[in-house]
């Protein structure tokens, strides 16, 4: 059992030597001129409580934005309203690497050519297809869709191989 120390002497000797505090704690000094916000986050590594965390969290963001991005994904995605998000990642280069299933371009092209709807995740694939539906997920895509792009890209496929004296290879369709 360890002995109750008697006096602060006795408290202090109770530290271990593995523990190493070398990190001062110290606030910004707002009186200097100049400051910029640069200098208030940089602060926040000296100021402790929630500041120091905040403070990580911001270096991290900071290295995230020099590290390369590699994303990948399934149609499904592409299918719903993250289009747009990985569109715009895609465009402003927050994405470097971009991998999609080829079902995506398929997806991305029929949502180009007519709208998909929100739903539920609890309607019967059947009765949707009965009705003229398909679902992925909680969204629901009707069949016309397919229609629209089957003759989109069927026609394409037409006027390509006219223009290529029906001579097609996957090298054509490659840029």
């Amino acid at each position: 059992m360890s002995k109750i120390p008697q006096n602060v002497n006795d408290l202090c000797k109770k530290t271990k030597d593995d523990l190493n505090f070398n990190v001062k704690v110290k606030g910004i000094d707002f009186n200097k001129d100049n400051i910029t916000l640069d200098d208030i986050i940089d602060s926040y590594a000296t100021t402790g409580f929630q500041a120091l965390n905040l403070h990580k969290a911001i270096q991290e963001i900071n290295r995230m934005k020099n590290a390369k991005i590699f994303f990948g994904c399934t149609s499904n995605l592409v299918s719903s309203g993250l289009r747009e998000v990985i569109r715009y990642l895609v465009e402003h280069k927050f994405i470097h690497v971009c991998v999609i299933t080829g079902g995506g371009i398929e997806e991305d092209l029929i949502k180009t050519l007519a709208s998909t709807y929100c739903a539920d995740f609890t309607l019967k694939g059947d009765e949707l297809r009965e009705n003229g539906f398909n679902r992925i997920g909680n969204l629901v895509i009707p069949s016309e869709n397919y229609e629209l792009y089957q003759k989109w890209f069927t026609n394409l496929l037409d006027e390509l191989t006219e223009n290529l004296h029906g001579r097609i290879s996957s090298n054509t369709y490659t840029f």
